[in-house]
């Protein structure tokens, strides 16, 4: 196939890790219909072949590769099908595929640990380090990285989440400035709360720990405090316009904000003494009373 200039001009192609719900979903279709050729990303043949057909659907054309964003040798593959899809490589990358954690520091296991640090930092930054290489050989090339306003706003009950965010930011910052001699142009974007099927595993999370461990009232309203999140948010075309224009304006911005939760939470987190955001965050979660005492326990939460 070769590569499309399309309406929209540079970038042609742009591959979107991700691609097969929410924010990638809503991004990949968006950047189809601008005329770009996207090469989005699936975990499955199955699910791969679902978004081609969501695509067609709409009268849209896009490929997509099946990729494990864990799995080193599958991003290497699914970077190398998505260079003969493209004749050498995307000229850029979406780099937006990543997985929630809900649940205390301490209740979590290790399993689930690792999983959300391997997908949302180092499996994004493992993407970014196969493509590269052609980005810099044609001397351009752009990379938008998704993370989350939660990066810079900790919560109770997310703590590992936030924390995989919170490096990938800081990382992107790095890369950028690493990257920059090459002439390839990397862009953070930070979305504040969307409602995509993310929040149902975030309650799957909360619902297995709320069972397996005796503070269940905590448990309780963190769930509904997402459930209320969940139902006031929107839905993810905002933030897939934000990172259309991130693709298209020859001078992206380095970071963007999206999102009213995610504008007026950054700034309150930023402006409130560190006592008083810990006082609101600890009421709001009902962590604000000593808890009672628990048996000694020798395991984790299992997995679901």
């Amino acid at each position: 196939m070769n590569e499309r200039t399309g309406s929209a001009g540079w970038p042609a192609s742009v591959l979107v890790t991700g691609a097969t719900s929410g924010i990638g979903l809503a991004t990949a279709l968006l950047l189809a219909r601008q005329g770009r050729q996207v090469i989005g990303t699936a975990r499955s043949r199955d699910k791969a072949d679902a978004l081609i057909r969501t695509a067609r659907a709409q009268g849209l054309a896009l490929d997509a590769v099946v990729m494990d964003l864990t799995d080193p040798a599958s991003c290497r593959e699914a970077v190398a099908g998505a260079a003969d899809l493209t004749e050498g490589g995307p000229h850029a990358l979406v780099a937006n595929a990543g997985i929630p954690l809900t649940g205390a520091i301490t209740d979590l296991s290790e399993d689930r640990i690792r999983e959300v640090l391997e997908v949302n930092l180092v499996g994004t930054l493992r993407m970014c380090t196969l493509v590269l290489p052609t980005m810099r050989g044609r001397g351009r090339g752009r990379i938008v990285i998704v993370s989350s306003a939660s990066a810079r706003i900790p919560a109770p009950m997310n703590g590992w989440y936030t924390a995989s965010k919170h490096a990938l930011s800081a990382a992107t910052h790095s890369l950028r400035m690493e990257t920059r001699r090459y002439g390839v142009q990397v862009v953070l974007v930070e979305p504040g709360t969307v409602a995509t099927p993310f929040w149902d595993r975030a309650r799957e999370d909360l619902s297995v720990l709320t069972t397996a461990h005796a503070d269940a009232a905590v448990h309780d309203r963190a769930a509904s405090l997402l459930s209320r999140i969940h139902r006031a948010a929107g839905g993810p075309q905002p933030v897939a316009r934000i990172i259309a224009k991130a693709l298209g304006v020859p001078r992206p911005r380095r970071r963007y904000t999206v999102g009213i939760d995610a504008h007026l939470g950054t700034a309150l987190e930023c402006a409130a003494p560190l006592w008083l955001s810990d006082h609101i965050k600890t009421r709001l979660f009902a962590l604000h009373t000593p808890a009672a005492a628990a048996p000694t326990r020798t395991g984790q939460a299992s997995e679901s």
